[in-house]
């Protein structure tokens, strides 16, 4: 047997060998003991805990005072080929977004692309803002458009809500780009479609692998709402699920009778 062979083994020292990455250490003794019995190795230095998370904890969470939203191309030629979801529910999401962006004074940016070939903004988002002109451009992505730009960086919050259609164009686009100038991103999924499930999974995970955060509508509503006590807003809230949260909407009104019911 080569030299090398019994340094391996181990023989010609006495001693057993162990991989050098084992927690133990086994004692050597006179080869006419064999082997001794493991003792622990030196104390290993206890795991490092990470850092806290921005993600984490109560500050994480959203409060309408640092948000702006964007609402980009919910137009009729969007929706035409809409089939990440049923398009009627991205309708009541999105209109029952911007209701309670409007309750929470949160500032809206409405943009469509191309509007005279593509369309205008759904009626019932423009009904939220009547008064509101959104921006039509030819940019495909939104956060190209200085126009749209300067009216974010006017409101001087960097907490971003985003919903678009479609996903994996109107919504990826803008959101890489921004968090690419230090926004946070907010993607509404519920209230933004692509034009297959696929598409608008496959885009939800690219933003979220580029470091936006996923949320839906209902979720965003209750970050903002925070405390039931909250009486400023506590109205529009309840109308507002009551009337695009279904089942929550639902139970809200069952609520309501039973409270009703008990008066004397």
């Amino acid at each position: 047997m080569s030299n090398q062979r019994r340094q391996f083994l181990g023989l010609a020292a006495g001693a057993i060998a162990v991989p050098a990455t084992s927690s133990l250490v086994v004692a050597q003794g006179a080869p006419s003991r064999g082997r001794e019995a493991p003792i622990p190795a030196q104390a290993s230095v206890p795991e490092r805990r990470p850092a806290k998370s921005e993600l984490t904890g109560l500050s994480a969470l959203l409060t309408p005072e640092e948000c702006v939203v964007l609402l980009i191309d919910h137009q009729p030629f969007q929706f035409a080929n809409l089939h990440s979801h049923e398009p009627t529910m991205i309708v009541n999401n999105v209109i029952g977004l911007a209701k309670f962006a409007k309750a929470f004074k949160v500032p809206v940016v409405l943009t469509t692309v191309l509007e005279a070939r593509g369309g205008k903004i759904i009626k019932g988002l423009q009904d939220v803002f009547p008064d509101q002109k959104p921006i039509d451009r030819t940019y495909i992505n939104a956060w190209q458009d200085q126009r749209i730009v300067d009216l974010v960086k006017g409101t001087g919050r960097k907490k971003l809500v985003m919903a678009a259609l479609w996903t994996e164009m109107c919504l990826a686009m803008p959101t890489i780009h921004a968090l690419g100038e230090g926004y946070d991103v907010y993607i509404v999924t519920d209230a933004s479609g692509g034009v297959s499930a696929e598409a608008h999974d496959m885009a939800v995970r690219r933003m979220v692998q580029a470091g936006a955060v996923p949320i839906t509508w209902i979720g965003l509503s209750g970050e903002w709402q925070r405390d039931w006590a909250r009486e400023s807003t506590l109205a529009d809230t309840v109308k507002i699920v009551s009337e695009h949260g279904g089942g929550s909407g639902v139970a809200f009104a069952w609520e309501a009778q039973l409270l009703g019911a008990s008066k004397p």
